[in-house]
């Protein structure tokens, strides 16, 4: 089959490997029928992932259909159409046994790592992939939610909702501001108002992606590269700070910014993946009542996200900006990484 495979750092090809096979009875065989790229596969491309080695097949999102099962498979057939989470889950350790999948503690891969797909194990930017835990970790997809959207709840939407809007604990009548407004960050504001958020403010460089985020439900819309953009800001909030402060770029800039903006007894919800230190100014923020969380999704609530989707009441397919076959997948990711340029949020890729 063919492959994208990583060779290092800078390097990746799309090349023939070997199909994958069932190793264990609770493994499945997934033909995949439409993938992604996420921003951490640029990042693992950069070499900040170094658990990452050479000749590992990235990805980690994904539709497909199962082709193959273990005979310990249970829950999925020959077949079955299926989102592949991006989180491992084994289903009886003490962290599945809470929803804490993230950390589950199955062999496979590393024990208490959740995230192992185009990491620890061979991933999804193939013709065909292994999953792990197939009675968990794969998810029936009903008929009428087309690929494009479907393979947004295998990471960004249980991302952005999980760890931005749970974990920042957004409430009813909630000022919410998410800095960034890259596909996680648009999967933020796209589901804070499944929690009552009132204002949500979208904080971008890029003034491109600040109109594409009124359209994902933000309210109102900050360049942060303006001068005053922090007073703008205050400004929605009659001076108090906003409740919930999300930050989905994942430098140290925009973390301090979050910290910056957000009000007395007030979360911030770090989503970004930060490859860099970066300082905590615990001097000023102790005296402030601030909860700070963070955190690797943990997928728990895509069959939640799924019926919503399929229900149209999360716009799942305005994140598919460009569309790609398997043969082009070089092209796809020579778009995505210059976003900028291309106005990219997600690319689709797909075997026809």
């Amino acid at each position: 089959m063919k492959a994208l495979v990583y060779g290092g750092p800078g390097v990746k090809s799309w090349t023939d490997v070997p199909d994958p096979l069932i190793t264990h009875p609770t493994d499945a065989i997934v033909r995949v029928d439409t993938t992604t790229i996420c921003g951490t596969d640029l990042h693992i491309l950069k070499g900040d992932v170094p658990a990452v080695e050479p000749g590992r097949i990235l990805g980690h999102e994904g539709v497909g259909t199962i082709s193959e099962t273990g005979t310990s498979v249970t829950n999925f057939a020959v077949g079955d159409r299926v989102i592949i989470s991006c989180i491992k889950s084994c289903g009886h350790c003490v962290n599945c046994a809470v929803g804490l999948y993230s950390h589950c503690l199955g062999d496979e891969g590393q024990p208490g790592i959740g995230w192992i797909f185009g990491h620890l194990i061979d991933g999804t930017q193939a013709e065909y992939v292994r999953v792990p835990y197939a009675d968990n970790s794969l998810h029936k997809l009903p008929d009428g939610v087309p690929d494009a959207e479907a393979v947004m709840l295998s990471d960004i939407l249980p991302t952005g909702f999980e760890i931005g809007v749970q974990y920042g604990q957004v409430k009813p009548g909630d000022v919410v501001a998410v800095i960034g407004a890259g596909p996680v960050g648009l999967a933020a504001i796209a589901t804070a108002g499944l929690y009552g958020a009132a204002t949500v403010i979208a904080i971008d460089l890029d003034q491109n992606r600040l109109e594409q985020a009124r359209e994902f439900g933000a309210t109102d819309t900050v360049l942060s590269g303006a001068t005053d953009w922090k007073e703008q800001v205050l400004a929605l909030t009659d001076g108090a700070g906003v409740d919930v402060a999300i930050e989905a770029v994942g430098i140290p800039q925009t973390f301090t910014m979050a910290t910056e903006i957000v009000r007395p007894g007030g979360h911030v919800a770090n989503v970004g993946v930060h490859g860099k230190p970066v300082e905590l100014h615990l001097e000023s923020l102790w005296i402030q009542n601030i909860t700070i969380s963070m955190g690797l999704v943990n997928a728990n609530t895509t069959p939640m996200l799924l019926k919503l989707v399929a229900q149209k009441k999360i716009p799942a397919d305005k994140l598919a900006t460009h569309h790609f076959t398997f043969d082009q997948m070089l092209d796809a990711y020579d778009t995505f990484g210059r976003a900028a340029e291309t106005k990219a949020l997600k690319v689709v890729i797909t075997r026809s």
